[in-house]
Formats: structure tokens, sequence, C-alpha cells
């Protein structure tokens, strides 16, 4: 039986979001400042990929829950893992090329990709709140890309995060159909299995000599990964998505910390307009989702949505 949700405690999960928020934006930034001292991104991410195998499966055996990561769906598996994997060079690939409170504040537009994926692949009905949120969303992200004038924003960089985001949405698809045989846990097990070779196919090409301060930004980077993936489990344990999303908004102020102090950046002035926007349309989409889930089970069970 899967345990993504054990007992409802939503303090508990808005709080482990909160610091999930935090470790994953600190590992966004060791991506980028392990990307100046010339480290490859797959190699970056052989090395994610490969400490958070080793992390889950300890813990998995520790707590004796080893024998809950098998399967019969490993093709699925197989898919999120590739899906994934895709992803992340994305991801790190726009932390690398934009500023980091510009690369945050795009990946934003995952919820409203996900609108629009669920009418294209399954015919969803989309109401007049998830369309406006969509809208709201894309107008964020143009005033902060301002394609075509003459904004601070590498347009290719934006492009790369915009195909980011969209995977993510991709990606939360794929775990949703998983969640409905899998365990949480094997679902992590089993992206980190077959990701980490994968990886490690590429990593005779690019891998090359580290001083002794490269590789402790590589292993905290790891590290964090490994840390923002377990807690992320965790908090999905303890209160549902629709609910906690609102924490993942404040990486965008340790994205705008991180800037500013490591790297001297700071952010262009439509980012201050665009990104209220685009994280008021993630919260109008988690505002509806609740609701429809609340009238959802409030319907008999033969009544249609």
């Amino acid at each position: 039986m899967d345990g993504s949700v054990a007992r409802p405690r939503p303090m508990l999960a808005l709080g482990v979001r909160l610091l999930t928020a935090g470790t994953l934006a600190t590992m966004a930034m060791l991506v980028k400042l392990a990307g100046t001292m010339g480290v490859h991104l797959a190699e970056l991410i052989f090395w994610r990929q490969a400490l958070t195998l080793i992390a889950v499966t300890g813990i998995l055996l520790i707590t004796g829950r080893f024998a809950q990561t098998k399967t019969t769906r490993f093709g699925a598996h197989f898919r999120r893992a590739i899906t994934g994997i895709t992803g992340m060079f994305f991801v790190y690939g726009a932390v690398t090329i934009l500023p980091l409170a510009e690369a945050t504040a795009i990946s934003f537009a995952t919820p409203f990709f996900a609108v629009m994926l669920s009418v294209v692949l399954f015919g969803e009905k989309v109401g007049k709140y998830r369309w406006g949120a969509v809208v709201l969303g894309f107008a964020g992200v143009l005033l902060i890309t301002q394609p075509g004038g003459s904004g601070l924003v590498d347009p290719f960089g934006a492009a790369i995060g915009l195909i980011a985001a969209f995977l993510v949405a991709v990606i939360s698809f794929q775990v949703q159909d998983l969640n409905k045989s899998e365990n949480t846990w094997s679902i992590v097990f089993w992206f980190t299995l077959i990701t980490t070779p994968l990886m490690g196919l590429f990593l005779p090409f690019v891998i090359q000599g580290h001083d002794s301060q490269t590789w402790l930004i590589i292993l905290a980077m790891a590290g964090c990964g490994a840390l923002g993936q377990i807690l992320l489990t965790m908090s999905l344990r303890f209160g549902s998505a629709a609910v906690i999303i609102v924490m993942d908004y404040t990486s965008l102020l340790w994205a705008t910390v991180y800037g500013a102090i490591i790297f001297s950046t700071n952010p262009t002035s439509m980012l201050w307009i665009g990104a209220p926007l685009i994280i008021s349309a993630g919260l109008l989409i988690a505002w509806r989702e609740r609701k429809l889930m609340q009238q959802a089970s409030a319907k008999p069970v033969g009544d249609a949505a």
C-alpha cells in the first residue's frame, strides 16, 4: 500500500515543504556555481543521481522497506526516468544560462503547462478560473522574458527554462499515474536506479580533474539534491500538493539572495512585475484544484463531474 499520504498534518507538511524549497534553491545555486568552475552538466547530474540513489537505498534498507520497491511496471518507470533525466538537463541548463531569480520565476510556469496538458492528453474540461490562470501566468512569463524586446534575459535561456517547465509538467502526470500502483519511495528508487548508470555512460567523456573546493561544491550539490528529493517525498506524506504548493514560491527569495550575494546579479525590474503574476496563476490553479477535489468528494459515487 502506498504511503504517500499518511496522517494529514498540514502544518508539518507546510514546514517540510518550506525546507524543501530552500534546499532545492540551494542545489540550483550550487549547480550554477559548479558550472562557473567548468564542471560539465552531465557530470553534475550523474553525481546528483548517484548520491540520491545511495541515500534512498540506505533509507529503504534501514527502515525495512526495500521490498516495497518491487514493481510490475518497469516500462512506466523507464519512461518516467527518460523524461525525468531529460527534464533535469533543461532545468539545470536554464540555471546555468540565466540568472537564478529569472530561471526560478520561469520554472513557476509548470502549473499552467499542466492545465494545458490535461486538455490535450485527457480531454479534461477546463473552466474560466484555470484558463484565466494560464493567461495570467503566460503574461508574467512574457513580462520577464520580453521576447523580441530589449530585456536582459537571454532568449535562448528563457526557451530552455520554458521547455524545462513543460517537461516537469509531463513528469507530474507520469508520477501521478505511477502513484496509482506504486509506493512513493519505489518511484524515487527506480528513477535514480535507471538514470544513474545511463548518466554513467556519459561520464568518461565529460569527467575531469577537480580541485578540493570544486569537489566539495559537487558533493554539496548532490547532497542537497538527495535531501530535497527526500523532503519532497515527506511533504507529500502529510499534505496534498494543492495545499503545500504555496511554499514552493519561497524559492524565488532564496534565488534572489543567492544571485545577489554569490553571483553579484540583481533581478531585472520586470521580474518584480512578472513573478507575482506567475505566482498568482499557480496559486489560482492550486485553489481551483482544491475546490474541485472538495466538490468531487462531496458528490455521490455515480454523480458526473
